[in-house]
């Protein structure tokens, strides 16, 4: 079975397995909302949709639940497959959002994501035992320098790609309060 080169060094490096999560729900998955356009099923309320994308994220990165998907090809697809459904239902109110809900939701949804990476960064400790067996300094790093870097990628993907929608929408709504305040209407 050919797999791309991600998919070997994830058993390697954390850092390579944490920018496959951030592949997934990041680029992956909101492509597919904007590729799919409106569904005909009804979506979810946006809290559902938050709840999925963040829980996702928490529950994957339990270290028992972490190192039972790396043990096991067929938990590591269900893992991957989990994050891009709920990457889908994560970003389903962002791309089809109007209103100051949209910022606000991509605010809330940074901060479960930056404790994990704050915790992965800072905790002074290798968290999955899997990683201690040496592989990352095939790589020049140390298993708790690989642990931080991966929090670090984390912390500043996550932050940079709820930001700028977050940003590009605040924007636009304080553009449409100005003219309508101003009489104007703007398209």
């Amino acid at each position: 079975m050919c797999a791309p080169p991600l998919a070997h060094l994830d058993h390697y490096l954390l850092t390579a397995h944490m920018l496959q999560h951030l592949l997934l729900m990041l680029v992956t998955a909101p492509l597919i909302v904007l590729g799919i356009g409106p569904v005909a099923f009804p979506e979810p309320p946006p809290a559902i949709c938050w709840l999925a994308g963040s829980a996702t994220v928490i529950v994957w990165h339990i270290p028992a639940i972490f190192e039972l998907a790396l043990r096991s090809p067929a938990w590591h697809v269900f893992e991957q497959a989990s994050f891009v459904i709920a990457g889908i239902l994560f970003w389903r109110p962002v791309v089809g959002g109007s209103g100051w809900l949209v910022p606000v939701y991509l605010f809330l949804a940074t901060l479960p994501c930056d404790a994990l990476s704050a915790f992965l960064a800072f905790c002074g400790r290798v968290v999955y035992p899997h990683y201690l067996g040496g592989h990352a300094g095939k790589f020049g790093l140390s298993a708790i320098d690989d642990q931080e870097l991966a929090g670090a990628l984390m912390w500043f993907a996550v932050t940079f790609a709820y930001l700028i929608p977050a940003l590009l929408l605040t924007s636009r709504l304080l553009s449409l309060e100005r003219s309508h305040s101003a009489g104007i209407e703007v398209s």
